[in-house]
C-alpha cells in the first residue's frame, strides 16, 4: 500500500476556495494544502485552517506567488509599469534571465515566507509555486537558495513523474513542467532540500477530459510519497476576479468529496500518507 499526498493548491485565493479545502481536510480527502500569503484575510484563514480537525496529519505549505498581476508583498521580480507581479509568460520568457531581478525575487520569497510564519506561528512544511513559478529557469536557483536559507527543514515540490521516460509520451503541460523539474530537483538536493519522488495532477483545464476520469490515473501514476496536485473550490466573485481557473474547481471538489475518491485510492492500492 503506497502512501501518497493529495495536495490542494491556492488556499486563501478566495474564501470559497479556502472553505472547500477545509471541508475536504475534515473529510479526510486531503492531507496537504498550499497557502497563498499575498492576499488579505490571511490571518483569519490561517486560524480557520489550523482549527480544522482531520483524521490524517495535514501538511501546510507556502504557495509562492511570483506572477499573476497581483500586488507583491515586497517588490516585483521584473519591471512592470503598475508595480504588480508580472504575467506568467514573463517569468518563463527566453529573455527572463536578462529582465528578472534575482534580488527582487529573493526579497519577495522572503516576504511571503515571513507572512506565512506570522500567520501560522511556524515555518511552512514545504514550498511550491503558483503557476509553477518556482520552476522558471530564470529564478529556480534563487528560489532554492532562499528557501534553503530561510526554511531549511522544508521540502520543495518538483513536478516530474518517478520515471522520467514517461515524459516522452505525456501531454505538453506535463512534459514542460516535468522537464523543468529535473533541474530544480538537482539544485534542491545539492542545497539539502528534499523533494517529492513523483508528481501528477497536471492537465488542460480548458480541455474536455472529466476530472473523475483523470483522478484515478493521477493516483495510479504516483509512487510511494508522491504528490497529486488538485484545485478544489467553491466559486465566488473574488475567485473570478483573481483567477481564470474557476468552474473546474467545483468539478474537482465534487469528485474529491464523493465515494469515487475512495474507489480511486483503493484501485491504486494507495492511502493518504
Amino acid at each position: 500500500m503506497k502512501k501518497i499526498v493529495v495536495c490542494a493548491d491556492d488556499y486563501n485565493i478566495s474564501s470559497g476556495v479556502s472553505k472547500a479545502i477545509r471541508d475536504l481536510i475534515a473529510m479526510g480527502r486531503l492531507n496537504a494544502t498550499s497557502v497563498m500569503t499575498i492576499f488579505p484575510g490571511l490571518d483569519e484563514e490561517a486560524k480557520a485552517l489550523a482549527n480544522t480537525p482531520s483524521p490524517n496529519p495535514v501538511q501546510i505549505g507556502l504557495h509562492l506567488t511570483l506572477s499573476g498581476g497581483f500586488t507583491p508583498l515586497a517588490s516585483p521580480p521584473t519591471a512592470t509599469t503598475d508595480g504588480m507581479l508580472p504575467p506568467f509568460a514573463a517569468l518563463f520568457s527566453p529573455l527572463a534571465r536578462l529582465k528578472v531581478s534575482r534580488e527582487a525575487v529573493a526579497l519577495e520569497i522572503e516576504a511571503q515566507i515571513k507572512a506565512f510564519e506570522r500567520a501560522f506561528g511556524r515555518a511552512p512544511d514545504y514550498v511550491d509555486g503558483h503557476q509553477h513559478c518556482h520552476l522558471a529557469p530564470a529564478i529556480r536557483k534563487v528560489f532554492v537558495e532562499t528557501v534553503a536559507r530561510l526554511t531549511p527543514k522544508a521540502w520543495v515540490r518538483q513536478c516530474a513523474p518517478a520515471q522520467k521516460l514517461a515524459l516522452l509520451t505525456a501531454d505538453n503541460k506535463t512534459r514542460v513542467i516535468g522537464a523543468l523539474s529535473i533541474a530544480l530537483a538537482r539544485l534542491a538536493k545539492r542545497a539539502g532540500l528534499p523533494v517529492n519522488p513523483s508528481f501528477s495532477g497536471a492537465y488542460d483545464f480548458g480541455g474536455k477530459d472529466k476530472f473523475e476520469e483523470l483522478f484515478p490515473r493521477f493516483v495510479g501514476e504516483l509512487t510511494d510519497r508522491g504528490v497529486v496536485m488538485v484545485h478544489p473550490g467553491f466559486v465566488d466573485d473574488v475567485l473570478r476576479s483573481r483567477d481564470t481557473l474557476v468552474d473546474r474547481r467545483e468539478e474537482e471538489r465534487s469528485l474529491l468529496a464523493s465515494e469515487k475518491f475512495h474507489a480511486a485510492l483503493k484501485d491504486a492500492e494507495a492511502t493518504l500518507a
